[in-house]
């Protein structure tokens, strides 16, 4: 048997339940303030801009989001080299990660639609950067991690929007 040659699988550095208990802590974390669907009075009392998706669509949707991101993060963690590249990647998902968590809490728990906002606009670039990061590792991340961005583009807008057009509650008080 001298010509056999033992081929063993790159260590995985991110398995499935910890991909699980991502999902699991951050959604219990985002629940908190507002509850499994958000407070769609909340939502829905502002002056919204035309182009605002429903209140119903952002559970589904993040949902989505948050499953094609953590495949794209086990994607881009368990590559046989870690480089800087992967590195800005790992970080800008974890960052993602804190504002997602973050977002309930700012916009229903301090019913803050300018500190929503900036929120969502931070989730933006950390998505354009997890994004362009893993362009030139993975494509199929990119791929997985495109649609948060596109998604963060259009909340961004609408936030935004929001946050101009209308009273802030929490920041009101504020001189």
């Amino acid at each position: 048997m001298s010509g056999d040659v033992s081929v063993t699988a790159p260590q995985r550095r991110f398995r499935w339940w910890q991909a699980l208990a991502i999902l699991l802590v951050a959604n219990a974390i985002s629940v908190l303030p507002a509850g499994l669907l958000g407070d769609a009075i909340f939502y829905n009392g502002f002056l919204l801009p035309p182009f605002a998706p429903p209140d119903w669509v952002f559970a589904p949707v993040w949902f989505v989001l948050n499953v094609t991101s953590l495949v794209a993060l086990a994607l881009v963690a368990n590559a046989p080299v870690l480089t800087r590249r992967h590195r800005l990647v790992l970080i800008s998902e974890a960052a993602g990660w804190l504002l997602f968590t973050s977002f309930t809490t700012l916009y229903f728990g301090l019913n803050s639609p300018v500190l929503g906002a900036i929120d969502t606009v931070a989730g933006l670039a950390v998505a354009v950067v997890s994004f362009i990061g893993a362009i030139g590792l993975n494509r199929i991340a990119a791929g997985l991690i495109l649609p948060r961005l596109l998604w963060l583009l259009l909340a961004s807008l609408v936030s935004v929007q929001v946050a101009l057009t209308n009273v802030d509650p929490f920041l009101a008080g504020v001189p």
